[in-house]
């Protein structure tokens, strides 16, 4: 039973009941008990005294409490085992053929500020709020018992921690191992270093998404004039086209990374994708990751700042097929928004206009605080200036493994929408 109690306002918002796992401190109206480091786990109730949730408390952070259950249970190193265990079975289930993927994302999976992203036998946590950092024994220990990995990287060096009064941690858990690593997804290689890439070394939450361009990447020759006699390609003039992939999208990659989208182009079927990407390291180990998949012939890689490649490209009047946008998050608080949205708009209209008619434009935002309206109505504004009428394909959300709690919109972060493209002048 837990001695301290926390009480919450009477004319609050219902979001607890809702199922969002935060108590904000305005929403407090008492505390019983003297909660402290040692007695951080709190029972949670309603202004009538309701037992609601426990969690766990921390005075230093405006978001006092992080849901961990709905029920009155012992936290402990068994209840850390069922929830690793519990989370790592949904992943099996929902995605039977996936080795590597995120097994824990946070509240969505129970765990809150607990990320866990799998490469095959290797693990590489984050950690980012007070009370779990307490209790890091116990998941490493529960971490180890349900995979047993070859290695452990924590990859804690995310301010949001200073927030809550810890300091960024990185290295190894135990001991030592190469993080360079080499996963599968969606039957292609990608080689990740884990201790050196962005977030935890790689994007999971794209990989549908990724697969999602297999469609996309064929078709392109008889736009451009190819036409078949007896199975065999000929261009305008008569000649006889020996490029196996003729009837495939020209592609323009930005924000490459490490070459995830360019691997699923060429993967599918694209005739040349050019990757632009303002990280030499990036750069290098995309062209390491075509080079492993057969595809470095057909892929080109540019180091330079995308807002001004993507503008040159238009003065030179350049176009592709198929252009996808894929930046990092622009918007990190709410504050940063409306300069967030002016980014977002600009890289989206320069790349409008690197689209040929009927070609397809691909962007995403994994800004969460530019909501999926906010999103929709800054492509269709770039439209507007780029005089081009955009039809919908699909509009997508993160892959299986990132799960999306309801009541929580902070869960639901990424957008993902594939447009045709057409002039309107």
């Amino acid at each position: 039973m837990n001695e301290v109690k926390v009480y919450l306002t009477q004319n609050r918002r219902k979001r607890l009941e809702q199922g969002h796992p935060w108590i904000y401190k305005s929403e407090i109206a008492k505390i019983e008990g003297d909660p402290s480091d040692e007695q951080d786990c709190v029972e949670v109730l309603n202004h009538a005294g309701f037992f609601l949730a426990q969690g766990l408390y921390n005075p230093n952070s405006q978001i006092a409490v992080r849901i961990l259950s709905y029920h009155r249970e012992e936290i402990n190193p068994a209840w850390f085992y069922e929830r690793v265990n519990k989370a790592w079975q949904r992943r099996k289930w929902l995605l039977p053929e996936v080795t590597s993927c995120r097994v824990i994302y946070g509240e969505a999976d129970f765990l809150p500020g607990v990320i866990v992203d799998k490469y095959e036998d290797i693990l590489v946590v984050q950690i980012l709020f007070r009370g779990m950092d307490r209790r890091r024994e116990w998941l490493f220990q529960a971490l180890r018992e349900v995979f047993q990995p070859r290695g452990i990287y924590e990859r804690s060096d995310v301010a949001v921690r200073e927030l809550e009064g810890l300091e960024q941690r990185t290295g190894f858990v135990g001991e030592a191992f190469d993080t360079v690593v080499t996963v599968q997804e969606n039957g292609i290689k990608v080689t990740v270093d884990v201790a050196e890439g962005q977030k935890t070394g790689y994007f999971f939450d794209q990989r549908e998404n990724r697969a999602f361009l297999k469609p996309l990447m064929k078709g392109w020759g008889e736009r451009r004039g190819i036409q078949l006699q007896n199975g065999v390609p000929f261009d305008k003039k008569g000649k006889e086209i020996k490029n196996p992939f003729w009837d495939g999208a020209e592609v323009l990659d930005c924000f490459s990374h490490t070459g995830s989208f360019m691997l699923h182009a060429c993967h599918y079927g694209a005739k040349k994708v050019t990757c632009v990407e303002i990280s030499e390291r990036a750069i290098e180990m995309a062209r390491h990751n075509a080079l492993q998949n057969g595809f470095l012939h057909r892929t080109e890689f540019v180091e330079a700042n995308v807002f001004n490649y993507l503008r040159e490209q238009v003065k030179e009047e350049k176009s592709w097929d198929v252009v996808i946008l894929d930046p990092p998050a622009f918007a990190k608080s709410r504050k940063t928004l409306p300069g967030a949205l002016r980014g977002y708009k600009e890289i989206n209209l320069q790349g409008l206009k690197l689209v040929r008619t009927g070609g397809i434009l691909v962007s995403a935002s994994c800004s969460y605080h530019l909501s999926e309206e906010e999103f929709l109505e800054m492509i269709s504004k770039a439209a507007v200036d780029a005089k081009k009428v955009l039809r919908l394909i699909e509009f997508r959300r993160a892959g299986k493994d990132h799960p999306i709690l309801l009541g929580s919109p902070e869960t639901n972060y990424l957008k993902f929408a594939a447009f045709e493209v057409f002039d309107r002048s």
